[in-house]
């Protein structure tokens, strides 16, 4: 255990009753007048017993005259031996106890003192975070024609759990150059400003693009996950799962639940498809192939005792099964397989088999 703080002092109430009791107890002082009683009455019969066989001369009622005597005496010193050392038992079972709370207090506060030295500089990386997002935010804001990569970056907003560094400040943006005027004739009606137009939509997010978007970057230097990542929050369908398994995933950093420590067991493409085709029960049941302890306890407990978690939890599996069921009906083999490897896969893998929706 780290040194003790010298200007704290140490709990001594765990030790306060080891001194030893000093004089008789009360079951040493009963077990005396018990002795001292019996040894009067026996006395006071044998003394009147003149007529009573086996009082008269003899070894034979000599020694059942001691017996008499003695035998009653020593049960009683016996039984009151035994009482006393059950107290003593007692007494140092309550010290034990005392003591081992003294050190579990003693170490909670340990923990709760370095928790407190970590949690401001923690804070402050997540502030700065959050001042740079903002200030890139307002670029992209200014320059809506053309942006640098460096933007196209910044802009992506990656979960916590994924990143433990903030995001390199994004460079200012490069102002477009004018457009030439347009040389086409004018239409009889003029066209309304109503924002994008069919001509500027962008282009169908691929199946790969969509993989490594539900995997999220690796670090901060992984420009592809990034592209791919900021390609599927301009997807309709696929922004509502990438945003919840971003809260998700987030919420279950919380709780120290990383999803690159978590190694499921690999479920068949086909057991995909009979899940994503409305199958549940027994026949799906490989797909709730995380095995860890830790994990399941603190994912179960977090459902059960914060509602929020558990609200975001259930709109998470609603967006990956509906998004599966459309992505199933185009998807190889190869592509499920490549799907369920991702931390998106995983976490739906986690909180399926927590909720019991593999059966």
């Amino acid at each position: 255990m780290a040194e003790r703080d010298k200007d704290k002092p140490f709990d001594l109430a765990a030790f306060a009753g080891h001194r030893r009791e000093g004089g008789l107890s009360r079951i040493e002082i009963a077990a005396g007048v018990l002795s001292v009683a019996w040894l009067g009455l026996s006395g006071a019969l044998l003394a009147s017993a003149d007529g009573v066989p086996g009082t008269g001369g003899g070894a034979l009622g000599t020694a059942v005259t001691v017996l008499a005597l003695t035998l009653p005496v020593g049960l009683i010193w016996v039984v009151a031996q035994g009482a006393r050392s059950a107290r003593v038992l007692r007494q140092e079972s309550a010290r034990l106890q005392a003591t081992v709370d003294s050190l579990r207090q003693a170490y909670l506060a340990q923990q709760q003192g370095a928790g407190m030295d970590v949690r401001p500089s923690m804070e402050k990386r997540i502030d700065d975070l959050a001042r740079a997002q903002r200030e890139t935010q307002d670029a992209i804001a200014t320059f809506a024609t053309r942006r640098d990569r460096a933007v196209e970056i910044a802009e992506v907003q990656v979960p916590q759990s994924l990143s433990t560094k903030a995001l390199p400040r994004a460079s200012a943006p490069r102002a477009a150059p004018p457009a030439p005027p347009s040389k086409t004739p004018p239409d009889d009606q003029p066209r309304l400003a109503l924002g994008t137009v069919p001509e500027d939509s962008v282009r169908p997010l691929s199946t790969e693009e969509f993989v490594r978007a539900l995997n999220f970057p690796e670090d901060t230097s992984d420009r592809a996950g990034f592209r791919a990542l900021r390609r599927a929050l301009e997807d309709r369908t696929a922004s509502k799962l990438v945003r919840s398994a971003q809260d998700i995933l987030t919420l279950l950093s919380e709780e120290g639940i990383y999803m690159d420590d978590l190694h499921p067991d690999r479920a068949r493409p086909e057991i995909w498809r009979r899940f994503a085709q409305g199958e549940r029960g027994l026949p799906v049941s490989a797909l709730g192939g995380v095995r860890d302890r830790s994990c399941l306890a603190l994912t179960a407990a977090r459902m059960k005792k914060d509602p929020i978690f558990r609200d975001v939890a259930h709109h998470f599996l609603r967006q990956f099964d509906r998004v599966l069921v459309e992505f199933e009906a185009a998807a190889s083999d190869q592509e499920l397989n490549d799907l369920a490897e991702t931390r998106t896969a995983r976490a739906f893998m986690l909180l399926g088999r927590v909720t019991g929706m593999f059966g």
